[in-house]
């Protein structure tokens, strides 16, 4: 096993009042010296508030505006054509939901999220061995009919944030004195999900929000914001931050696993979005959560001398179906399928 965290790591959280931009592209495209350098950046941005805003990512930002563009057209389209492809009709939760339908704080409001989307992820054909043995959460797409340069837009987008997510747990690693591909074996079929959202304007002092408090469930999240803004992160201190949109960048943030797999090192960082800015906004997370069987116990080198783990081992699909219990209700039958020949 390698070396425990370097030292630079194991300092105090930062009272941080923003969200610290990172220069991805020395990891990119850098030698060794600058690659360990940003992702040292990445890891100290994530340790002191677990988000950062990625810039030098390397995505085509044509490919990007495309992808709103198409986002827009679709949630513009009359709401019973596009419930032709609710994620009620798939077996994988993929699909468009409505508003409401989503409640990623229960606790706070009763009627869901004021929000829609649209779910995406790796495109599974019926008769793929995972598929086949019934796993939750894994399967083909749906896709509206009609609706031209949609798909194909997406599915270059989905490739392209991917392949980045990949290189941002390498970063990962090589910050926690890991091997670089260290996380590789555990995204091999991983969980992946792209859900472009419509946040339509809303009455600020109705008390329902955007989406309601939450911590991302997964690994990462990387969110492409368009210009409305409406982010808002909770700092450690307790008080809520706006994320506004920095342009060419992507918000990156830590989600409940890699919170886990670190110790806490890397928080899993309550956020929300309030749309105050009176017209329609949208934002395209991009959550990669690693393969259903993938271990959630912590890294060795995460715990500092004489420090024991904060949770318990847990499996990537065992957190997932139980945090999807409490927010998406529609998906009662899905989290109750089982692997054929499990227990």
């Amino acid at each position: 096993m390698s070396k425990r965290i370097s030292e630079e790591l194991r300092g105090e959280r930062a009272q941080a009042d923003q969200v610290s931009v990172v220069d991805f592209e020395p990891f990119r495209l850098g030698g060794e010296a600058d690659r360990k350098r940003a992702a040292l950046d990445l890891a100290t941005a994530f340790r002191d508030t677990g988000f950062a805003y990625l810039a030098g990512h390397g995505i085509d930002q044509g490919l990007i505006d495309r992808t709103f563009a198409e986002a827009a057209r679709y949630f513009a389209l009359p709401r019973d054509v596009k419930a032709e492809v609710t994620v009620e009709r798939s077996n994988c939760d993929r699909g468009w939901f409505d508003l409401g339908m989503e409640n990623l704080d229960p606790d706070a409001q009763k009627e869901g999220d004021l929000k829609e989307g649209y779910r995406i992820g790796n495109d599974l054909s019926p008769d793929h061995p995972l598929v086949r043995r019934r796993v939750p959460f894994h399967g083909p797409n749906q896709w509206p009919e009609g609706v031209d340069g949609f798909r194909d837009t997406m599915e270059d987008y989905f490739s392209e944030v991917r392949d980045l997510a990949g290189r941002v747990t390498h970063a990962i690693a090589m910050a926690l004195e890991l091997p670089e591909d260290y996380f590789d074996a555990w995204f091999t079929t991983p969980m992946v999900i792209m859900s472009p959202l419509h946040y339509p304007p809303q009455d600020v002092r109705g008390g329902r929000i955007g989406a309601g408090a939450h911590s991302d469930y997964g690994c990462l999240a990387l969110l492409a914001q368009d210009d409305k803004g409406g982010l808002q992160v909770r700092t450690p201190a307790g008080r809520w931050i706006d994320a506004r949109p920095v342009p060419g960048t992507f918000v990156v943030n830590v989600g409940d696993m890699l919170a886990r797999w670190t110790n806490d090192l890397f928080p899993a960082t309550l956020h929300r979005v309030i749309n105050t800015s009176g017209v329609d906004r949208y934002s395209i997370p991009f959550f990669y959560d690693p393969n259903y069987d993938a271990p959630v116990e912590v890294i060795p080198t995460c715990l500092a001398e004489g420090e024991e783990p904060k949770y318990a081992p847990t499996t990537s699909l065992a957190h997932l179906q139980e945090r999807f219990g409490a927010t998406l209700p529609y998906l009662d039958e899905a989290l109750a399928g089982k692997e054929s020949g499990s227990g």
